[in-house]
């Protein structure tokens, strides 16, 4: 239920292949993981998403994409998250080739060692991310304010909702271009407005899109969780990111031997 979607092999799956966005300001690169594996950089702003992708191991830079999340008239909630998933790889994948100008947040590797996001390499995989709630096909975003995610959280109490998370990895130089989505069905038991207001200034969920966060208090909020994934409502399906990595080239487990120790 951040904000910070399915793979082909599972029955619900679907893969997406949309259109180049147009170009974005330049970025420099994380160095490469060895002279044989690409630079990874995340295109996301969301401390989230840059936690569960430290998890891998995997040294990488985060990226402000810097992209327009305004929804399309009409754009049902997973198309949103998949044209905004590609939207942002796609604005950073075409920044990292050029001059500096992009916001950069420097990430360690495992061991602690710092990597200098000044150096550049022309071999990169970009991970974009992004996730949508959808309540009977109406998008649900990050409320931003209290009286926002009490609107939400009323309108969703008793139901389910959908989390759609999307996932786009583009590897520039080999063509590699492709994005899935991972959704979660979650069920909220029937709050009152006394235990919607009582969780909401205690966890303060506003940057979240539903208004919640499964990892926290607010997995009191749920009847039931429907999911393949435990890391897709958090804002970024491992299982997925992990899937795409390999098919564009870089498997984690391969890249873990090859960094030096």
């Amino acid at each position: 239920m951040r904000d910070t979607r399915q793979t082909p092999d599972h029955p619900n799956a679907q893969q997406h292949q949309p259109h180049q966005p147009p170009g974005a300001a330049a970025v420099p690169l994380p160095p490469p993981m060895s002279p044989k594996m690409p630079a990874l950089v995340l295109a996301s702003t969301s401390v989230y998403r840059r936690d569960l992708l430290a998890r891998l191991g995997l040294p990488f830079t985060a990226v402000a994409p810097q992209t327009d999340e305004t929804p399309l008239p009409d754009e049902a909630p997973r198309d949103l998250a998949l044209r905004l998933a590609r939207a942002k790889a796609g604005a950073v994948a075409q920044a990292v080739t050029h001059p500096v100008t992009h916001p950069v947040t420097q990430t360690k590797a495992p061991d602690g060692s710092a990597h200098s996001a000044a150096a550049h390499t022309e071999d990169t995989v970009v991970i974009g991310s992004d996730q949508v709630a959808d309540l009977d096909g109406v998008p649900l975003g990050k409320p931003g304010t209290h009286e926002r995610a009490v609107a939400q959280l009323r309108a969703m109490r008793g139901r389910t909702v959908h989390f759609h998370t999307a996932v786009c990895v583009l590897r520039p130089r080999t063509g590699f271009d492709v994005c899935a989505v991972d959704s979660v069905a979650v069920t909220f038991r029937d709050l009152s407005d006394e235990d919607i207001d009582t969780y909401l200034r205690l966890e303060q969920p506003y940057d979240c899109a539903g208004s919640a966060k499964c990892e926290g208090l607010g997995i009191g909020l749920l009847a039931r969780i429907a999911s393949d994934d435990p890391t897709s409502l958090i804002g970024l399906p491992l299982i997925l990111t992990t899937r795409l990595l390999r098919e564009a080239g870089l498997d984690v487990l391969a890249a873990l031997r090859a960094m030096p120790r």
